[in-house]
This record gives C-alpha cells, structure tokens and sequence, in this order.
C-alpha cells in the first residue's frame, strides 16, 4: 500500500500546476478578455508532453546509483517545479504580461513531463504483472485528482483571495511530491544502459510479442473514437449556449471527479478479473457513454442531464485508460522502463491529437452525431481487437519480452 500512496501522491503534485494551466489559467485570462486565439495559442505549449519521447532514453541513461537513478531526478524536478509555480507570484495580471507567463508555464510544464518519465519508470520496476492495474489506476486517478485541485480548488481561490493565495497554494501542494521523493528508497538496479541502447529503446520495445498490433491496432482504435468524441464536446457546449467559464469548469474540473473514482476501481478490477474483462466492460461502458452524449450533440444541453453524461464519458473513458496503461506497462522492460512506456504512450496520445482534429473537421460536413457514431464503431473494434489480442499476448502467455539488444 505504501507503493501505491508513494506513486498517487507524486503523480497528484506533478499535475497540480498542469491542472491549473489548461483549466484554471484558461479561464482567469478569459474572465480578463484575453481574446479566443490567443489561449488557443497558449494551449500549445501542451505539445511538449508528447514530445518527451526524445529524452525520455536520457533520464533511463543517466541517474545517481547512490541516491536511486530515478529517485535521484525527481530530487532536482520536484524542486524546480515548485520554482517555476512560486515564479509566477509577480504576475497578478496575467493577461498583461502574457508573454513572460506562458514561457514560466512552458518551462513547469517540461519539467512536469520529464518527471512523468522517472515517476513512470520507477512504476514500471515497483510494481509485479498483478500489482500493475491497481497501479495504474492509482496512476489515472493522480492526474484526474491533480486537474481538480489546480483547475478547480486553485480557480475558487484565485476567485476569493486573489492571484497569490492560488500561486501559493498550488506550490505548497506541490511541494508535498518533495516529502514524498525524500522519503522513498528506489530498489536497487541492476547495471546501467547506454545512451545508445536507450535509444534503440524506442523502436525495439515493438519488436515484444503481438505489441504493434497492440500499439498501431487496439491503442489507435480506442484512442481514435474516444479522441474524435471528446473533441465534439466543447464546440457542442457552446453552440448550445453555455459561457467559456462554465465549459472549463464542467469539462476540466468537475467531470474529473468520477474518473478519480473510476481510475482505482477499474485498477482493482484489473487484478480480480483480468486485462481482457476489464477493456471489455469499459470499453462497452465507453460506447454507451458515448451513445448519451448525443442529446448534446444534437443541440440539448440541460445542465444535469449533460453533466451527467460528460461524468459517465469521462469514468468510462479513464477505465479505458487503466486497461490500455497496464498492457503498456506489461510490454515496459525494466532497464529502459521511462523510454518503453512513454514511447508507447506517446503513440496514443499522437492519435487521440490527430482524431480531434480530424472530428472537428468531419463534423463540419457531417454534423456531430454522425462524427460520435463513427466514435462509437472504433470503439467498439478496439475493444474486439484488445480481447483478441489479450487472448494470446496477456503475461504468462507471451514468452519473456526480447532484449535490448534487439
């Protein structure tokens, strides 16, 4: 149990900040008229997340044996990223001196990535093939309960006692991962890779048995549809009259509640019934979600009903998540744990950015419900294709994944 709190408590604090820059921020530049273009803009610098593929084989490659190799990392991020939070005090008004903001926003958030790297790695070496859903789940409900706390807790502070109680609060509760870090002794590893090696990392880690299949087939699939949905939502809250605040609230805060709930007992679920039960249920559970999205699609946008239906979405889609997270972590080798499963993330993530721009483009000419339909049906074929596929591949049907040297 120590394992998992150790694990919840870092992921909670790396996303504390994340939380706030992508809800809370978002909505305090609006509420100051900071123009539409200009928060899209400032949503970009989310594209350094996917990027970390490109040295996540550095932070496998380089680390203290002394102090835990990647124990030794989060002893210098964990600091830096209170840093970078405690850097905006100044900027009471954002919106005036945006420019500074967002390149304090841009640096927290690479360091919050590179962290994600080590914290992922030291999950990949702590926790056996039967401890591996309850640890994802944990994972999951981390960034869900850290978008609450920065998008939602920070804005109703900044809302009642200004600009500083939120930057203050934000860097106290992220401060709690230095605690954590201080606390926790990394296990012993065995040997070191090179740089060379964890680089070849990145392409030998789809070499494992049935994993492209898994990566480019049932993780596309599934992101695919869910990515196409989700990206109707906000444009449909609009149309339907709903301000940009309350959609940030709604979309970014609230709706993250029950995905916190459905992170850890999908992760329980995953030890009792099984990878292939578990994607089976969410997935189906997604699909249906998906299907309850269609009044909004359609123009009806009753507060209850359709936060309802975003809470269910949300719930079915993190369980999802914990299915597709746990069978990347069984295909994340130990020597190169930060380089295997972030390559195998970032492949989901590329095509949950791609489906959403091609959703809001199909929706263009075919309206939403039509675009949420199609969601539905790739959903529905990643969650046949993950059965199959966990059928011959799940651990202990599979022979050891293949060496580095491959």
């Amino acid at each position: 149990m120590h394992r998992y709190l150790t694990l919840l408590l870092l992921y909670v604090t790396q996303y504390v900040g994340v939380g706030f820059i992508t809800v809370g921020l978002v909505a305090i530049l609006r509420d100051g008229g900071t123009p539409l273009q200009t928060l899209g803009a400032l949503t970009l610098i989310g594209l350094i997340w996917p990027l970390k593929v490109f040295w996540a084989p550095l932070v496998d490659r380089f680390g203290s044996a002394r102090r835990g190799h990647y124990r030794s990392w989060l002893l210098v991020l964990q600091p830096g990223l209170v840093i970078a939070l405690l850097a905006l005090l100044p900027f009471d008004r954002p919106g005036e001196r945006l420019g500074a903001v967002v390149a304090i926003c841009a640096v927290y958030v690479l360091l919050s990535a590179t962290q994600d790297i080590a914290v992922d790695a030291i999950a990949v070496r702590l926790l056996a093939a039967d401890e591996r859903g309850l640890g994802n789940g944990v994972q999951l409900a981390g960034v869900s309960l850290g978008t609450v706390l920065g998008g939602g807790v920070c804005l109703v502070v900044h809302d009642r006692y200004g600009w500083a109680a939120a930057v203050l609060l934000m860097a106290a509760l992220t401060a709690l991962g230095l605690f954590t870090a201080g606390r926790f002794r990394e296990p012993a590893r065995a040997g070191r890779v090179s740089s060379a090696t964890a680089y070849r990392a990145l392409l030998s880690v789809f070499r494992q048995p049935g994993c492209r299949r898994w990566t480019f087939a049932v993780v596309t699939l599934l992101y695919a549809g869910s990515g196409a949905a989700w990206a109707l939502v906000t444009p449909a809250l609009i149309d339907a009259g709903w301000s940009e605040a309350r959609v940030g609230i709604v979309t970014g805060v609230i709706v993250s509640i029950p995905a916190v709930a459905a992170g850890l007992v999908a992760g329980g679920l995953v030890s009792r019934l099984g990878r292939p039960r578990v994607l089976a249920g969410a997935g189906a559970l997604l699909a249906l979600s998906t299907v309850g999205l269609l009044p909004l699609l359609g123009g009806s946008a009753p507060a209850g009903g359709t936060v309802a239906a975003l809470g269910a979405f949300m719930g079915a889609y993190t369980a999802v998540n914990v299915a597709i997270y746990t069978v990347n972590m069984d295909y994340a080798r130990a020597q190169t744990g930060g380089t295997d499963f972030t390559m195998l993330s970032a492949v989901g993530l590329a095509v949950s950015f791609a489906a959403s721009s091609a959703g809001l483009s199909a929706a263009a000419y075919l309206g939403y419900p039509a675009v949420a339909v199609a969601a539905v049906a790739l959903v529905g074929a990643g969650v046949v294709l993950g059965v199959r596929h966990q059928a011959r591949f799940a651990p202990g049907v599979v022979p050891a994944a293949v060496g580095l040297e491959n």
